[in-house]
């Protein structure tokens, strides 16, 4: 296997992966005016792409999704299973394809970009997706591992859910965001607290994120609407493109779902949703900042955990990209920092006590 993180010493690498020749040729002509990207080569099919990946040894992949004799999915898991790469699906995301792309970030896709419908803005394309092969060079791809077919991931055991109240749980995260969540929620018991979650995603894809994680989780998962009460044993999933902000009437938790301009360059904006859980909730809430790139979330980490809420953000070693926990972590606002797979449990144990009186 070769090593994901090997220093960059020169212009990116890129394989062009896509059933159409006119495509292959458009971007690697529009890309290739990037002086910082190099086309190593193009296949119409994965197959081909298979056997010139160990020669070319590209550092970023763009894939299709419909292709002849294997598509891009299957293609993808096989990819990260055995020799990870990072990989750009570029793909026509229609209502029904939206689905597909969530599939190929739960497959390890670092990004999904929509592909024109007609071929005559295909250019267009190339510049959006340049600045994503550059970005695409600060994360490390990771697989996730499925659980056994039919099967839902245990829940971490705890009895600190069932002797508390009106805790909220706070999440944020953006690449690599897909797996980590499901890594998460999956974890947690079906009367853990409530939850409100904002993943930087395109608002075709949050409601079938919702949906998926639905099925594989003891919690009830669902994309957050207007007045949507924050109950145990229900996760709240901003819908893309809107805000959502964590409000109380009396004893209860609700959320208002709003527009407004974009925050860090996101809508949703983890920094909206934090702050206002530090408003609302303060002590009574524990907030985790998860993968993604970008500062967006640090701040209003650090203002829960200013507000008495427990903090917690997620290890360099287990993200896709350590770049909001990083720095969350350089303001003081994680109170812990763990690796993924003790998020879940770190979470609910710090809702079962008190915050730790220190400065933030």
């Amino acid at each position: 296997m070769l090593p994901i993180n090997k220093p960059q010493t020169g212009p990116i690498k890129v394989l062009i992966v896509d059933d159409s020749a006119v495509v292959r040729q458009i971007l690697s002509r529009d890309l290739a005016k990037d002086p910082a990207i190099k086309i190593v080569g193009t296949a119409a099919d994965p197959f081909i792409a298979r056997d010139k990946i160990p020669e070319l040894d590209p550092d970023v992949i763009t894939l299709d999704v419909e292709m002849p004799r294997m598509d891009g999915i299957t293609f993808l898991r096989a990819l990260m299973k055995h020799h990870p790469k990072r990989v750009i699906v570029l793909s026509s995301l229609t209502p029904q394809g939206s689905r597909t792309a969530l599939d190929a970030l739960d497959a390890g896709a670092v990004d999904v970009m929509s592909k024109p419908d007609g071929m005559y803005s295909i250019e267009n394309v190339a510049a959006e997706l340049g600045r994503k092969i550059k970005a695409a060079m600060k994360a490390t791809p990771r697989v996730r591992v499925e659980s056994i077919a039919g099967q839902k991931a245990a829940p971490i055991t705890t009895h600190a859910m069932s002797e508390t109240t009106h805790k909220i749980f706070a999440i944020g995260a953006s690449t690599g965001g897909v797996q980590a969540l499901t890594e998460v929620i999956t974890r947690f018991p079906a009367n853990a607290p409530g939850t409100v979650i904002v993943q930087h995603m395109p608002g075709k894809f949050t409601a079938s994120f919702a949906e998926r994680l639905n099925k594989e989780s003891h919690v009830e998962v669902k994309e957050a609407r207007q007045g949507d009460r924050v109950i145990p044993g229900r996760v709240l999933i901003a819908p893309g493109d809107f805000h959502m902000i964590l409000r109380r009437s009396g004893a209860e938790f609700y959320v208002d779902i709003v527009t407004g301009p974009e925050v860090h360059h996101q809508r949703p904006a983890v920094e909206v949703l934090f702050n206002s859980v530090a408003k609302y909730a303060g002590a009574n809430a524990v907030g985790a900042i998860l993968t993604g790139m970008g500062a967006d979330g640090a701040v209003g980490l650090l203002n829960m955990r200013k507000a008495g809420a427990r903090t917690v953000a997620q290890d360099q070693a287990s993200c896709v990209v350590f770049g909001m926990p990083m720095e969350a972590i350089k303001l003081g606002a994680a109170e812990q920092i763990v690796p993924l797979d003790r998020v879940a449990d770190t979470m609910l144990r710090m809702a079962g006590s008190p915050a730790a009186r220190k400065s933030a």
